[in-house]
């Protein structure tokens, strides 16, 4: 009688990494990859305050699907969690409706306003690191202050990194597509002159110091710079800006992220930064959005788009298939890497693929409530079968018992 195959993808970083998967859930004849439960640092699942966008349920369902068993949520929330009073409802949520691993992030400053700092040492028990992302800290001298605080907790800061001055109504990347279609562009120093501000800031405060989202050349050249002087900095990019710039842009709302889609260059360099070590991990920065708020176009759509249900068919046929990443180091850069800098156990989570079966990106089919995708109707290699989370199954594809 067949029998179903399976091959275990695991990083020497976790040699103690066993999968339980049942073999005799899955279809026979196939061969099927095993990897450590993927990890992503970077998601917005909108509850509380926002659950007509995403909820903690429908997120952490969609994570699943796409083979994660640990995320980190950011804190632009109703309330935002600043203190341990408003994070309380996020925690309670977590623990009613997740059902996989999820650590919240607590703010850098209250309400995310950048006037004065959040009650870090109150919450650090709770969180995973602090952030203020869809906000640029813009004073150094309370990042300094957020710097020397968190170190003493042994946190990290996480920044979304956006100097609001250079920032002038733009809405997608100032190059030539802003241009000819008579859009405002954001200039890419917005992102980078911030960066160059913070890794000053964590090399004289010691401070553990993570860079979100990152989208533009001079952005990798100045981490890479950090990383050779020995300068505790990490950082993360996106599927979207490894695989598409401002080339392939539409006049469609699912088109527009904060950062936005860079120049054909910068698309280059961060594959590059991907390949040399210079950037960590890849994070989906998942931010879902009501299809009325996606639907005003480049100009007035809401920023943000879904990415958990797609991260990993994307990069696996995008960029190992096509002989640009091993298989095993996509594995280390969403499962492996993330874990050992945001200090997340692993377990004996797992997430089973059938690789060589083939879909077509259908938002209509996503277990997130967005929808809003660049990536609509791309066919891609590479189909869940099974997510195992905290010793049980998160998510389960329709074709197994």
């Amino acid at each position: 009688m067949a029998n179903a195959a399976f091959r275990v993808v695991c990083p020497m970083s976790h040699p103690s990494f066993k999968p339980k998967a049942d073999a005799a859930r899955f279809p026979v004849d196939r061969e099927y990859f095993v990897f450590p439960g993927f990890c992503d640092v970077h998601v917005h699942f909108r509850e509380p305050g926002f659950s007509y966008k995403e909820t903690i349920a429908s997120g952490t369902r969609a994570a699943a699907h796409g083979g994660y068993t640990a995320v980190c949520t950011m804190p632009n929330l109703d309330p935002v969690p600043d203190s341990a009073e408003h994070l309380q409802s996020e925690l309670d949520a977590i623990a009613r409706s997740a059902v996989i691993a999820v650590y919240p992030y607590g703010a850098i400053t209250v309400g995310e306003k950048g006037e004065k700092l959040a009650d870090l040492e109150d919450m650090a028990d709770s969180v995973v690191a602090f952030s203020d992302d869809g906000h640029g800290v813009q004073s150094k001298e309370m990042m300094r202050e957020a710097m020397i605080r968190a170190k003493a907790l042994g946190k990290l800061i996480v920044a979304h990194c956006e100097v609001n001055d250079l920032l002038r109504g733009g809405y997608i990347h100032d190059g030539a597509y802003a241009a000819s279609h008579g859009h405002r562009g954001i200039c890419s120093e917005s992102e980078w002159r911030q960066i160059e501000r913070d890794i000053e800031l964590a090399a004289e405060t010691g401070c553990g110091y993570h860079v979100c989202h990152i989208s533009c050349k001079k952005s990798v050249e100045l981490i890479r710079r950090a990383k050779r002087a020995h300068i505790d900095v990490t950082c993360e990019t996106a599927p979207h800006y490894l695989l598409l710039d401002e080339n392939d842009l539409r006049e469609d709302g699912r088109f527009k992220m904060n950062p936005p889609l860079r120049a054909k260059e910068d698309r280059l360099a961060l594959l590059e930064g991907l390949s040399d070590g210079t950037i960590d991990m890849i994070a989906t920065d998942h931010a879902p959005h009501s299809a009325e708020e996606k639907a005003k176009g480049l100009e007035k759509s809401a920023f943000g788009i879904v990415g958990l249900e797609t991260a990993f068919p994307l990069l696996y046929t995008k960029l190992v298939k096509m002989g640009m990443l091993t298989l095993e180091r996509l594995v280390e850069l969403m499962a492996v890497n993330p874990r050992s800098r945001f200090s997340i156990p692993l377990g004996d989570d797992c997430t089973v693929w059938d690789l060589d079966r083939t879909f077509a990106v259908e938002p209509a089919d996503f277990l997130s409530m967005g929808h809003a995708t660049p990536f609509a109707h791309w066919e891609l290699n590479g189909v869940c079968m099974m997510t195992s989370a905290g010793g049980k199954t998160a998510y389960l594809d329709k074709e197994c018992k």
